[in-house]
């Protein structure tokens, strides 16, 4: 037994260095130094403060809630430091054709009945005639955005709010700011500097040691790269390489700008479709985030910065900022004794706000691969399977929002709408085309209600619903269904608005501005 510790205690990891710092940089240091808390390991983070960060994902995905919670951060205190707001989900105009509207929920759609999907008798009671009303009018995450309201689902409470699912919106700069409090305070040591060297091991290629334009030399056992799209560890010194899906998704820039608010924040992101991209609008508490995510064949920056600029709802607080990308990943996510996380292991555009879960995944999915000094290359390549299988279920289901149009007003949407699609989404299509079943592999992000939501959202309805939702009786079902939206309906009204939540829960800031107040303490 005590061989085993000595030959483990010298195999052991004892030395992490993060280059770069921002979101995915203080994530996860801020999630390892938690448990590196031995005295024996050390986790250096390093980070110039001469090279900024991009800074613009402000919103996110429910899973963000069990990431801090596992860093036990306080919902509250996080809203206030981040200056955040609720995010019930995503409301798209102009997608399916100019004029349409849907929204894309977190959580269910009413209720399955004896095991079959509701959407089915969904479709079903549209099928026959009934009075079904929108998909919508069945989701509390739905019926409580649309009136600006808020609840929180309570353990073993009965009630129709135990459905709401939420994400947040929040100051990306904040976060990392809140972040980086918590793992220094836990141990992590920032390193001011920039990097002008990388040296590696003659024989095995790993990393040893990164050179700080202040001659200081940081050597480690296992790098994390959060360099950005530069990719300073995985792309500029391992040459591992990037796939590029650009063909599916030909979005390679995005104009943002904040606004001033100009009304109580909405507890869902808004995405306005244009002639050659999409307009995101994200509410927090001091201000508005605003950008227009296009692409550069299809529309020239200053066309689209105009786009932007006449669609904003507010006065914008600073001048507009250009950012290029390039849609894909890299080949692998962690080669060598570096592992990539953030914008340098690949960017997938944030229409349904995917770029910090793919952070947070990749961090929990090092947690459950955590290696020794000496690297397994069957752990490495498990860890790499699981993110390529992450980042192509999301690009499936970024791709279908533009496959799923009917569009043809511009070069750009006509493009997408006629383009060949990955082998995965189209088999997914077609399996909604025929009887609108949806089949989820493995791991999956985005569960059936969010294919239900965008496929039906943006037009397209299924030949025939499935044969089994035939054999339930219609005049029952069809009263369930009507019961079931007038308690939505019912539910949503007794619920204090957004704002009012954020107050009551102390977790709106002081330094926010206030002249909604009285309209957010409306119960």
């Amino acid at each position: 037994m005590v061989r085993g510790n000595v030959i483990g205690n010298a195999n052991r990891l004892s030395r992490v260095v993060f280059v770069g710092g921002g979101t995915a940089g203080w994530m996860a240091a801020a999630a390892l130094s938690r448990f590196f808390d031995d005295g024996k390991r050390t986790i250096t983070l390093i980070e110039s403060d001469a090279i900024g960060t991009v800074g613009v994902g402000e919103a996110t995905i429910p899973p963000i809630c069990n990431f801090n919670a596992m860093l036990d951060i306080r919902e509250s205190d996080f809203l206030r430091e981040t200056r955040g707001t609720y995010k019930l989900g995503i409301e798209f105009r102009n997608w399916g054709l100019p004029g349409d509207s849907y929204f894309h929920p977190f959580g269910e759609f009413g209720q399955d009945f004896h095991g079959i999907a509701f959407h089915q008798l969904y479709l079903r009671e549209i099928a026959r005639g009934g009075n079904a009303g929108g998909i919508g009018d069945y989701s509390m995450s739905t019926v409580a955005a649309r009136s600006g309201r808020f609840g929180k689902p309570a353990m073993g409470a009965k009630s129709l709010v135990n459905q709401i699912a939420y994400a947040y919106h929040f100051d990306a700069s904040l976060y990392a700011a809140y972040l980086r409090r918590l793992a220094e305070k836990q141990g992590t040591t920032r390193q001011e500097g920039r990097i002008i060297e990388v040296r590696r091991d003659g024989e095995t290629g790993d990393v040893t040691a990164v050179k700080l334009d202040n001659e200081t030399v940081v050597g480690g056992d296992l790098f994390i790269d959060c360099s950005g799209f530069r990719g300073l560890l995985i792309e500029e010194s391992l040459a591992t390489g990037y796939e590029d899906w650009s063909h599916w998704l030909p979005m390679d820039r995005a104009i943002a700008v904040p606004t001033a608010n100009v009304g109580p924040p909405d507890p869902f992101t808004r995405s306005t479709a244009h002639a050659a991209g999409w307009q995101w609008r994200i509410p927090l508490q001091h201000r508005t985030g605003n950008g227009h995510v296009f692409s550069s064949a299809y529309m020239q920056e200053d066309e689209a910065r105009s786009i932007l600029l006449g669609n904003l709802e507010g006065e914008p607080l600073a001048e507009p900022r250009t950012l290029r990308f390039l849609t894909g990943m890299r080949r692998k996510a962690w080669n060598h004794n570096v592992v990539s996380l953030g914008l340098s292991s690949g960017f997938i555009e944030p229409l349904e706000s995917t770029s910090i879960h793919l952070i947070q995944n990749g961090i929990q999915r090092l947690f459950a691969l955590f290696p020794d000094k000496a690297i397994n290359p069957l752990e490495r390549d498990e860890y790499n399977r699981g993110m390529r299988e992450m980042f192509e279920d999301v690009r499936d289901f970024i791709v279908l929002h533009y496959k799923a149009t009917q569009r043809e007003d511009s070069e750009f949407w006509r493009y997408v709408r006629h383009m060949d699609v990955p082998d995965s989404l189209a088999r997914k299509m077609e399996l909604w085309r025929l009887h609108g079943r949806i089949f989820r592999e493995n791991a999956e992000l985005f569960t059936t209600p969010s294919w239900v939501a965008v496929m039906l959202g943006q037009n397209m309805r299924p030949e025939s619903h499935d044969p089994i939702a035939d054999t339930l009786d219609e005049g029952k079902v069809a009263a369930a269904m009507e019961q079931m939206r007038r308690a939505y309906a019912d539910t949503a009204q007794k619920l204090p608005t957004h704002e009012g939540f954020i107050r009551q829960s102390g977790g709106w800031h002081e330094d926010a501005p206030r002249p909604f107040a009285a309209q957010g303490l409306d119960a």
